[in-house]
């Protein structure tokens, strides 16, 4: 099988296509042919930065067709389509390849989803139903109707878990606000189905925020909180919280204590990995049902425009992450 793999850290020119043997899966393990791999910021910091024990297949999402399975395994498994999650994760198999092997419960049913979005699930749609879910106002699970008296903030409603925050805030019934900073992530800010999008470029963030919601809102997902602090403390209301996933903007954040003390407030900090297993385990769940009725949507329509590669391609893939490209970048790793 043709696999991306590096054996070091270091920049995209550590990333090499390589032969390899197709994998034989472990006891409670499946394998997976793959079709898709979704590429996140995590993949690419962690090319640079986390230790490599060998070798290392790049990237934590991905879709694709069960094939064969291990030891205690269902065989009704085989031929079913799937999402992978967290592939890579302490383990060398990642999802840059034709085939990966992973625990069986890293690969959830995709039913008639396309591949395309079953690789953009995984860490964006995981981390933002751990934001939605983690507040005290929050429910654990999420459904349709399940935030219907809530209203959420979305800041930087325009990246990857922004648009799924919206969306599976939208598909749960929430009223949602979110931030921009500029009118064409506005115009994929409203199209992926958020309530109300401001420009915090030409607009007063808390000002607006409080003529939609002057009792505040419930849980605000963040991904700069170092830049929106100030304003966070502002808008949210009694018992609230700010759900923290990203440290854009500056790797420090300084909150005032008496302004959160009173309202009891709650800073919730969330990386999916090291997420409680029970939260992860929900949150596939409500995940997989959200995209079974349809509720996820992927392609510049959706918020989210998609941009594809081979998977020679792989190092520019990861090039334009690192980049901040806006959407959602794929690689295309066999024609199944």
């Amino acid at each position: 099988m043709k696999a991306i793999v590096y054996e070091r850290n270091g920049d995209t020119s550590v990333l090499q296509l390589v032969d390899r043997p197709v994998p034989e899966p472990a006891p409670g393990e499946v394998l997976v042919r793959m079709a898709v791999s979704g590429v996140n910021p995590t993949d690419w910091k962690a090319r640079r930065t986390w230790p490599v024990q060998g070798w290392q297949i790049p990237d934590q999402d991905g879709a694709g067709v069960i094939e064969a399975v291990g030891e205690g395994v269902d065989q009704n498994l085989i031929g079913e389509r799937v999402w992978i999650w967290e592939a890579a994760w302490q383990r060398p198999w990642g999802t840059a390849a034709e085939y990966t092997v992973v625990p069986v419960r890293h690969a959830a049913l995709l039913g008639d989803a396309s591949f395309d979005v079953g690789a953009a699930l995984g860490i964006p749609f995981m981390t933002a139903h751990r934001c939605l879910t983690a507040g005290e106002f929050m429910p654990d699970r999420l459904h349709a109707g399940a935030l219907s008296d809530h209203v959420v903030l979305v800041q930087g409603g325009a990246g990857a878990v922004g648009n799924a925050a919206i969306q599976l805030a939208r598909w749960a019934d929430a009223c949602v606000i979110t931030t921009v900073s500029s009118p064409e992530k506005a115009q994929l800010a409203a199209a992926a189905g958020a309530s109300f999008v401001i420009n915090y470029r030409e607009e007063d963030v808390v000002e607006e925020v409080r003529k939609i919601a002057p009792d505040g809102v419930h849980t605000i997902v963040e991904v700069s909180a170092a830049r929106n602090a100030a304003a966070d403390v502002q808008v949210l209301r009694s018992g609230g919280a700010v759900c923290v996933y990203a440290d854009d903007g500056g790797a420090e954040v300084t909150l005032p204590i008496r302004p959160l003390m009173v309202p009891n407030a709650r800073w919730q900090f969330v990386l999916i990995y090291t997420a409680p297993k029970a939260a992860k385990a929900q949150a596939v769940v409500d995940v997989s049902a959200a995209a079974a009725q349809g509720a996820i949507r992927v392609g510049e329509e959706a918020g989210l425009p998609l941009h594809h590669y081979s998977l020679a391609a792989t190092a520019a893939a990861h090039k334009a992450v690192e980049g901040s490209v806006v959407g959602k970048v794929l690689i295309t790793t066999s024609e199944t």
